[in-house]
């Protein structure tokens, strides 16, 4: 089973399939589980997270019902036992491996060990992490609570990443085709100083000394 986070939310089967779940409380249920996978997610943790300040009377029996669809959903794909009742609260009991957020950030980890003995190496491996985003993260809970944390997380490691990615290619001497990304990039985040000081390097390197000053 895998859980996708980086672009739209999907369960995934093993065999790559995506596991069909309902649109709504049901499926953001399973978005707050996995975001806590492994951990005890209180019932009153759980109704704040799908109804907000002012649930309904019938809120409990609700996620009670959505639990049971969810576990048959799950089972159905060949995933029994992952979602357990566990006082006072819901667990999803799947590890980091199943996370494709998980093995981002291994990634991108790996890749800024490797800079300094192996740009070449340290590029490829920023670039498979960068390739795991679909879109943006959560990109359908933009807007809920529950998710805002893990969203704003998510977003600051994938510009490091690209700031790693940068990194490599400026460090392999691939100045000049790297300019162009780079002043998007600057122009999406122009507080970023690192970003701005790979510009001014990227167009320094590349002879444009007169746009490397009027990039500071």
């Amino acid at each position: 089973m895998e859980l996708r986070i980086l672009g739209p939310f999907e369960v995934c089967d093993d065999s790559g399939q995506p596991v069909k779940l309902r649109a709504g409380r049901e499926r953001a249920l399973l978005a707050v589980l996995a975001l806590r996978r492994g951990e005890v997610v209180s019932t009153d943790a759980l109704v704040d997270a799908l109804w907000g300040e002012t649930p309904p009377p019938t809120a409990a029996k609700a996620l009670q019902g959505y639990v049971s669809h969810l576990r048959r959903i799950l089972e159905s794909a060949g995933e029994s036992g992952v979602l357990v009742t566990q006082p006072p609260g819901y667990v999803l009991r799947l590890g980091d491996g199943t996370a494709d957020a998980a093995r981002f950030e291994a990634l991108a980890a790996h890749g800024w060990r490797q800079l300094d003995d192996d740009p070449d190496a340290a590029l490829a491996t920023f670039e498979g992490a960068l390739a795991l985003w679909r879109g943006p993260a959560l990109g359908e809970f933009a807007f809920s609570e529950f998710a805002q944390r893990e969203i704003h997380r998510l977003d600051e490691l994938r510009l490091e990443t690209v700031k790693g990615r940068f990194e490599g290619l400026l460090r392999l001497g691939r100045h000049g085709a790297v300019v162009a990304e780079l002043e998007a990039r600057v122009n999406e985040h122009p507080l970023r100083e690192r970003l701005r000081g790979q510009l001014m390097l990227a167009l320094y390197r590349s002879g444009r000394r007169a746009e490397a000053l009027e990039a500071t």
